[in-house]
Order: structure tokens, then sequence, then C-alpha cells
């Protein structure tokens, strides 16, 4: 028997070119660091390096994690990069795909950045899909900070007064948190065999800067759920227990920074989280162990409300992926 399956991936190509790009020296140089890529829904990254001898590159491309790319090259002032995976529309009872599609990101420069678009053909072959796409030069980090000469403002406590200071990022997502007994719970039942049912991510309403964070979570088996610093950088919440050392287990920065050491609890146990984020470097100790020790982030993580790092942003807890309860959130700005 056929079976008619389209498997969800990409190849795309970006195609960025410099407007100030001399016809001397090393081209590639104009290119190299990271660039902020914002869309009219959604945000990416990239990041353009030099190795030992040749170029090489990564690329987050608005949610998952952040890939190596396939290749990278300049060639006449322009930059290519392609990522390469395959989009299989149908497959033959022998499991071979039978059809497969591309779809291509090109940049050009402009004085402020790169803008280009995003072309992704129809199943049908006639005409292609167009998405908008700006770029930013990301500027370089600081030097790590110095911990110890944090001045703190005064700690907040975010669930004190309920759902109060809260709303869901989507209002036309259904809201599956509820506050009983100064523990926030997150419930997405979903009913078999009827239509998904979308479940929004949690945010505060207000906005911060630089931070400490402490909360406690509790994650029934196999969940998972997120709490994101300033709506961009998530710290992974999820049943890890027993796991090799991944960049997407419990106190991780999402496929950014794996932890130094496990310091995660078994399923539905509480858990203490100590989060410190200070001029793009981050600090998490999980149930008294340090597991990221001011660590500098280079760039925000699949599925950030933004790809801006500099504006301040909310606390925002992940709804959409599994049940998860959090307790005794408390935020203490640091003075700059």
């Amino acid at each position: 028997m056929k079976s008619n399956i389209r498997i969800t991936s990409t190849f795309l190509t970006l195609f960025l070119f410099h407007t100030s790009i001399s016809s001397y020296g090393n081209e590639a140089e104009k290119f190299l660091g990271r660039w902020a890529l914002h869309f009219e829904q959604g945000m990416g990254w990239l990041e353009v390096r030099q190795e030992d001898g040749y170029l090489d590159a990564d690329l987050l491309w608005r949610g998952g994690s952040v890939t190596p790319v396939a290749n990278v090259y300049v060639s006449n002032g322009k930059l290519y990069v392609t990522r390469t995976s395959e989009v299989t529309f149908k497959k033959n009872s022998t499991d071979e795909r039978i059809h497969t599609a591309t779809n291509v990101l090109s940049l050009e420069g402009t004085s402020n950045g790169l803008i280009g678009t995003y072309l992704q053909p129809l199943r049908s072959g006639d005409g292609a899909d167009i998405t908008y796409v700006r770029a930013d030069k990301i500027p370089s980090l600081p030097a790590a900070p110095d911990l110890s000469l944090i001045k703190f403002d005064e700690p907040i406590e975010l669930i004190k007064d309920g759902l109060s200071g809260w709303k869901l990022t989507d209002s036309e997502n259904v809201n599956g948190w509820t506050v009983e007994k100064g523990i926030l719970t997150n419930n997405p039942v979903q009913k078999d065999e009827e239509k998904h049912i979308r479940y929004g991510n949690l945010r505060t309403v207000d906005e911060f800067e630089d931070f400490n964070l402490q909360l406690s979570v509790n994650v029934p088996k196999g969940s998972n759920s997120g709490v994101y610093l300033k709506g961009i950088y998530e710290v992974q919440v999820v049943d890890s227990y027993g796991n090799e050392l991944d960049s997407h287990n419990m106190g991780a920065l999402y496929s950014r920074i794996t932890p130094l050491q496990a310091a995660e609890k078994k399923a539905g146990k509480w858990q203490k989280m100590d989060i410190t984020l200070f001029d793009r470097h981050l600090t998490v100790i999980l149930n008294g162990k340090k597991i990221i020790d001011n660590h500098p982030v280079f760039g925000v993580t699949g599925g950030a409300i933004t790809s801006n790092e500099f504006n301040p942003g909310p606390i925002l807890l992940q709804g959409d992926h599994g049940a998860v309860s959090y307790e005794d959130i408390v935020i203490t700005p640091i003075v700059k």
C-alpha cells in the first residue's frame, strides 16, 4: 500500500550583499559576526565565523535549535549560506521519497543592515510564498561581569496576587494557567480524536532588563516547559533526569549552553532555580548546584518573542508543551 506523507523540513540559501565591500582584502570579513534576523512574525539568528582556513556558520530559523549550516562562502561581494534538509510530499511502499522541494532565503545590504525575502515554493509548484526578512548586526559581547559587584533593587513577588500582572502572549490561545494556594499551574489537556487545542504561553505584563530570578518548579514525567528571560532566552524546564549532559536538558539555555553538571531531580519533585542574567551573561544554579557559570549568551533561543536583545522584556513561561507547576517566583532587578 502506498502512503502519502509530508515531512516538513527545509533547504534554504542565504544571499547577503554588503554595499561597502571593497575590491581588495578579505571580503568575508564584512560578514563575520552575529546577526539578528527579524520577520513580521517570529525571529532568527545567524553567526558567520572564520575557522582555520574556511568559513563556517550556525543558524536559528525561527523556532527549534541552533544548527550548523551545510555550506558558507563569499563570491563577488556576496555571502551565500546554505542549510540543507528535505521536504517530502510523498513516499512509496518501500519508504522511498518520490518528491522533494527547496526553500530559498536571500538577503542584501542597506545602510542600516540587511533586508531580504524567504521563498517557499507551493506544493503545487505554481508560485511561492514570500516572507520578508530584516537582519541587524549584533554588537560584540562585553567581558564577563564581576557578579560580586552587582547591586540589586527590591525583590518583586510575581505570583503574590494570582494571575494579576500576567497575560497570555497570544490572546487567541486557550489559557491553561491557574493559581491556587500560591502555586501557578498549567494543565494543557488534549482530548482524544479531537482537534489539537493550542494553549498559551504566559508572560509578565512588566518588563525587566538584567536581574536575578528565583523560582521553584515541578515537572511531571515526560513533560516540558521553559522559562524565557526577557522573553528571548529560554532556560529549559523538562523531565531530563538520568539523561546525558545536553543543551536541551533541565536548566540548560536551550540549544546554546550545556550544563556543567547534572543537577535535576526525578519527575514530580519540586526543584529550585536561581538564575542571574547580567550583561548578556548567564548563571544558573539548579537545586543548589551551579550548572551555568557566568557564561556568555550569543543570541536568542527558539521561540523568542523578538530578536532584539537590548530592550527590557518579560518573564515568559512556556505553556503550549506540557503540564507544569511553578511557585515562589521572585525577580530582583539589577541596578546599573
